[in-house]
């Protein structure tokens, strides 16, 4: 097999027109929202592969659907143009972040989180799995996922991406021990290469229309693609397509040493009890709101 594992009992529990459906839609206020078609909950035993362009065994989706993802976030200003832009469409995503920036930014993370979305990992740093070994590779993996864990206050899904989609048959078979299912494309944007939103959006739909559905792989690292986001959201319903809503049946389990690394890196080495930041400062006074100038009578005699 591809994954170099055996694994046999992938359960996908589908949720279609049933109770995540309809609440999703009785909450949508937007006429023309792409919405979330269904709910699919993956049991993450084994370490399943999602993604034709490399895992082929387990293709769960219909003609015309589509799965959003984007990774390399969390980021100031663009990730939350792209939760602004899926809250308007009432429908969800899988995002899979990098550790170093969810620990940088928690507060947007945690924002992904409370939209409602799915939280995978990335690794550590976004090293390139296929160019390490042994501890190291291990390092980026487990350090990655408990990064998320520390930003969020919770564990995230046991999904995950590989950097560049190298996937050397060693860490493949550590993820499958580990758990963890792993995410691959249908269709890759290249929005990382591309610098207008029109591109992105012609990227995209160019290779949808020639597949009939996919996992998208998009990034909300990228500007042009939270600017893009609107508008590709409207195109997607325009021609049909319905977002399935991945979810994992159980949350991700991670290693006590690397959650304290993780913390250890969050805190820049200081020592004290895990407290909000709203709990340590809080604004206690600020200037006061400048007034508007009033307005000059006229003189005498104008108007």
């Amino acid at each position: 097999m591809r994954l170099g594992i055996a694994f046999a009992g992938v359960i996908l529990a589908v949720s279609a027109s049933g109770d995540t459906a309809v609440a999703q839609a009785a909450k949508c206020t937007n006429p023309d929202a792409l919405g979330i078609a269904r709910t699919v909950e993956i049991d993450t035993t084994g370490g399943p592969g999602f993604g034709t362009e490399q895992y082929k065994a387990y293709d769960f989706l219909n003609l015309k659907e589509i799965v959003l993802t984007f990774d390399d976030g969390p980021w100031p200003t663009n990730t939350r143009a792209v939760l602004e832009a899926l809250a308007h469409h009432c429908t969800k995503a899988t995002f899979f972040p990098i550790g170093k920036h969810a620990l940088w930014h928690p507060e947007i993370l945690k924002e992904v989180a409370a939209a409602g979305h799915t939280i995978g990992s990335h690794t550590w740093s976004h090293a390139n799995l296929g160019k390490l070994k042994g501890d190291k590779a291990t390092e980026e993996i487990e350090k990655g996922l408990s990064a998320i864990k520390v930003a969020l206050g919770t564990s995230p899904a046991p999904f995950f991406r590989f950097p560049f989609l190298q996937d050397p048959k060693d860490h493949v078979a550590y993820l499958g021990s580990r758990n963890i299912a792993i995410f691959s494309h249908d269709l890759d944007s290249f929005d990382f290469k591309l610098r207008r939103p029109e591109d992105v959006i012609n990227s995209v739909m160019t290779k949808l229309e020639r597949k009939g559905k996919g996992i998208i792989l998009l990034h909300d690292l990228q500007q042009a693609t939270s600017k893009a986001l609107p508008n590709l959201l409207s195109e997607l319903k325009a021609k049909g397509y319905k977002v399935v809503h991945a979810k994992a049946k159980s949350p991700a389990v991670t290693l006590a040493q690397w959650d304290e690394a993780a913390k250890s890196d969050m805190k820049g080495g200081t020592v004290g009890p895990d407290r909000p930041i709203s709990s340590v400062v809080r604004t206690i006074e600020e200037p006061p709101p400048v007034q508007p100038a009033a307005a000059k009578a006229p003189a005498p005699g104008k108007k």
